[in-house]
């Protein structure tokens, strides 16, 4: 019995990352409707160089997006995007909640946002001065890290 839960378990070690394998394309087709509609309206003018598709062992599939001008933007399954990631360029306006970006030209003066992320409970952002802030998901600023 012993040999048969250690041969099944080691197949498992075998095949599941095998299953799991990233998929890397051109083809913004592959993108979920929603994450295609995202890109189309913040970034028209910028093509895709390539699409990271992460497909999990358990279901599901994460996209990680790179544009021609170097941007990235992570998509979860569902085409929801959940980071941004812009370099030395600003994110683009629509993507931040008004009272985020009122907070950022209030109190970090001349800084953009150049970096965005969402998680269930907050927003990451990384501001062109180097610095990092936290707001929870109503956009009320939580911290600042130097």
């Amino acid at each position: 019995m012993k040999k048969l839960i250690a041969t099944i378990l080691l197949s498992l070690a075998v095949i599941l990352p095998a299953m799991a394998r990233d998929e890397i394309t051109t083809n913004v087709n592959v993108l979920p409707a929603a994450a295609q509609t995202m890109l189309k309206k913040y970034f028209p003018k910028t093509k895709v160089n390539h699409i990271k598709i992460d497909k999990k062992t358990f279901g599901g599939r994460d996209y990680d997006v790179v544009l021609t001008n170097g941007t990235e933007v992570e998509f979860d399954s569902e085409g929801n995007w959940k980071e941004v990631n812009c370099g030395i360029n600003q994110v683009p306006a629509g993507l931040i909640l008004k009272s985020i970006q009122n907070y950022v030209k209030n109190n970090f003066k001349g800084a953009k946002i150049v970096s965005i992320e969402v998680e269930k409970d907050k927003y990451e952002l990384k501001l062109s001065n180097g610095l990092e802030a936290e707001f929870d998901r109503a956009g009320n600023f939580r911290k600042v890290d130097y």
